[in-house]
């Protein structure tokens, strides 16, 4: 008899999840809260465009998602770049870091003796800093518990060349402010994307709405694969069955309809395997009423906002698709202007991590910040137009990325068999990333693959051996 295995969590990890346990051959049911598939990787209707709730970018050593968005047959909706190349603004002037044809690390060398912003010492210093965390083992017993700005202070790195340097990478990679960011997390960002094979920064983003990019091609592969899709369905609690599997309650008012648009009001499930690929806060509720000890302990992981600024010009005011910036309130800024769908003018979005500053202030007063910034950077902003202004705001975009996050992070086993978890906070090794959520998905559907044949296994073996032992 086949195998039924309930993925709670339709973002990338439950997908991931769904999809390679239908490859291994168990039956699959997959719940989802919200009324499409995706997570937080989603767009919304403002008018006549579409908004992305975030500035969702990925990096060409990103393989598990690319690899997903290929099986979903979505990677002509994406772009990547021919080769790293940023830009980054000031008010007044630019700099740039480029990759070049080299060999990693050396790719980057010329960007880095090139970077303007910082004087010839404090570039030399960079380099050696660099060329440190390199050759840095993320699990090096005590390097969970060092911020990195103390980490980088002890090996020469001044306030100027954090500011400057470091923080534009640390402080989107990782959604903290730089000196307060995990040391074996930023090691992996530089160490995999800057330092390692040389096109591994490349960086590639959707050319399409992102609520187009995930959701629908995954419920259509996931229909033709044969999982079933129950949309608009919160799980409620995960309880183990005497006897082996699990009885999964759904709330009464939120049972969920089937993807297709059928109603299933079926009020609980039971299986034989479950994967919790749901935030922190909901998988500590799920896993504690499964038994899961210390799954309290998942809420301790905190939560990062971020904060994105929405200006619509009446003209076109840069030419750049994307842009770093230093010395001002703004960190990145991408032209978002043909994947919404904006017909005349410029859309630009401001996207602000580590914005525990910005999170609670009114719009009005966004407005009055930003909009000078952004006449700082592009000049000829200041001639146009505002046509629209709008924030949207992730309160708990990830976890808190800090020293110490190690050691809570789960990895994709329980301590309940048949139970895995997943979701970019779990313990991939990877930053809280569309990266890493997908490599939690495939981990999580891998440890409950090997887990039910080893139960497989020992029921065979037991019900063998109570018949030879009936033979004389």
């Amino acid at each position: 008899m086949t195998s039924h295995v309930v993925v709670i969590g339709g973002g990338l990890a439950g997908i991931a999840a769904a999809v390679d346990l239908r490859d291994a051959g168990l039956d699959v049911t997959l719940l989802e809260s919200r009324q499409w598939l995706g997570g937080s990787a989603s767009s919304f209707a403002r008018g006549s465009i579409m908004i992305d709730n975030g500035q969702h970018v990925f990096l060409r050593c990103c393989t598990a998602y690319q690899g997903l968005l290929a099986r979903l047959g979505v990677t002509g909706s994406v772009a990547i770049q021919d080769r790293f190349d940023v830009t980054v603004l000031f008010p007044g002037g630019q700099a740039r870091l480029r990759r070049t044809g080299l060999p990693g690390p050396l790719h980057m060398a010329r960007a880095l003796a090139s970077y303007r912003l910082l004087s010839v010492s404090e570039r030399l210093w960079v380099g050696r800093a660099a060329l440190a965390l390199r050759f840095l083992d993320p699990a090096e017993p005590g390097l969970d518990r060092q911020r990195l700005g103390s980490w980088l202070a002890a090996r020469g790195q001044n306030e100027r060349a954090r500011r400057l340097l470091w923080d534009l990478f640390i402080v989107s990679a990782l959604n903290i402010p730089g000196d307060e960011a995990s040391v074996p997390l930023a090691a992996t960002v530089i160490k995999t994307a800057l330092l390692g094979a040389n096109d591994a920064a490349d960086i590639g983003a959707a050319v399409v709405p992102l609520g187009q990019l995930h959701g629908p091609a995954a419920a259509t592969m996931l229909d033709r694969l044969g999982a079933q899709v129950r949309l608009g369905a919160r799980a409620q609690n995960v309880e183990p069955v005497p006897g082996g599997g699990f009885r999964v309650g759904l709330a009464p008012e939120r049972a969920g309809r089937v993807a297709d648009g059928g109603p299933d009001t079926s009020p609980v499930i039971y299986a034989d395997g479950v994967v919790i690929a749901v935030p922190p806060g909901q998988a500590a509720r799920l896993a504690g009423s499964a038994g899961v000890p210390q799954a309290s302990a998942f809420e301790d992981l905190g939560a990062s906002p971020i904060v994105n600024v929405h200006v619509i010009y009446d003209r076109k005011v840069t030419d750049l698709p994307f842009a770093a910036a230093v010395e001002s309130p703004v960190q990145w800024v991408f032209d978002k202007t043909r994947q919404a769908g904006l017909a005349a003018g410029q859309y630009l979005a401001i996207s602000l991590s580590a914005a525990d500053s910005y999170v609670d202030l009114p719009v009005a007063a966004l407005r009055q910040q930003f909009l000078p910034a952004l006449e700082q950077l592009f000049p000829a902003a200041a001639g146009a137009g505002i046509t629209d202004f709008f924030v949207t705001r992730e309160r708990r975009a990830t976890f808190r990325q800090a020293p110490g996050c190690g050691a809570i992070r789960p990895g994709a086993v329980t301590a309940v068999p048949g139970l895995a978890l997943a979701g970019s906070w779990t313990d991939t090794g990877w930053p809280d990333t569309m990266e890493g959520a997908v490599r939690s998905g495939q981990c999580a559907a891998q440890a409950l693959v090997d887990g039910l044949a080893r139960s497989a296994t020992v029921t065979r073996t037991a019900v063998r051996d109570a018949a030879w032992s009936g033979v004389s």
